[in-house]
């Protein structure tokens, strides 16, 4: 009896430290990456649903927070919580530049110099630690023009691929990629990635609402697997733990 508690117990401590071991990727970003505690509603952050293209043997952790920039997610100290728990082997991914870019949310709004020093800052602290940063550009929203697709976010997103490329690390053109698809889908087909109310389907939106930035969840998903087709085209190690 006595040997076989020995050996129960050796192996919950094997499982214990393997678990302990398992590279954590970390997700700092904006509410189009968070995660929406109100499954009753249909809003979704692709970084919701990023966990259900990978395997077990990776733990993600996602640290996107509604209405956050890259000011003021360091200046809440968000960054320095997950600064703390960063070990060699982990990955950031950073996905900032709705809030940033937006001259009347005081307090969020980054100037562009401000910008790319954050930018650098996150992926620069994360290599010290021995992690892996991957910068990401900001998704397009769903704004369209005599039946164009027009750009958005102005210079934010070059910086956002000119920090990437300064420091010689990932970078996923999530705009590039997002902002082709909504395109070819045209402004009607791409309706069913945002989120898009019917009147009197909710008890919060009684006259329905129509929101161009956020996702459904079928459109979360669709942005999360262009995430991962990034890894897969660029052989970013974290692509290894891909479900097979």
């Amino acid at each position: 009896m006595i040997r076989t508690i020995a050996i129960i117990l050796f192996f919950l401590s094997v499982f214990s430290a393997c678990e302990k071991q398992k590279p954590v990727v970390y997700m700092i970003g904006d509410s189009t990456m968070s995660n929406k505690s109100d499954l009753n509603y249909p809003e979704r952050g692709w970084g919701q649903l990023l966990p259900t293209f990978f395997d077990s043997t990776i733990q993600i952790n996602n640290h996107a927070q509604n209405g956050r920039s890259t000011r003021s997610f360091i200046y809440e100290s968000r960054w320095d919580s997950i600064y703390s728990k960063l070990k060699p082997g982990d990955y950031v991914v950073i996905q900032f530049g709705h809030n940033d870019s937006g001259e009347t949310k005081i307090g969020r709004y980054a100037v562009p110099e401000e910008y790319r020093y954050n930018l650098v800052k996150f992926s620069r602290e994360t290599i010290t630690k021995g992690a892996h940063p991957i910068i990401c550009t900001p998704l397009v929203r769903r704004n369209f023009e005599n039946g164009e697709l027009t750009e958005q976010h102005g210079v934010y997103i070059g910086i956002a691929r000119e920090a990437a490329a300064q420091l010689e690390i990932p970078m996923i053109d999530m705009y590039a990629r997002s902002f082709q698809l909504v395109a070819q889908l045209g402004e009607e087909g791409s309706m069913p990635l945002f989120l898009q109310i019917s009147p009197g389907t909710y008890e919060k939106f009684p006259e329905g609402k129509i929101d161009n930035t956020h996702f459904s969840e079928f459109g979360a998903t669709t942005m999360a697997g262009l995430f991962v087709e990034g890894l897969k085209e660029q052989q970013i190690d974290l692509a290894n733990y891909l479900k097979k």
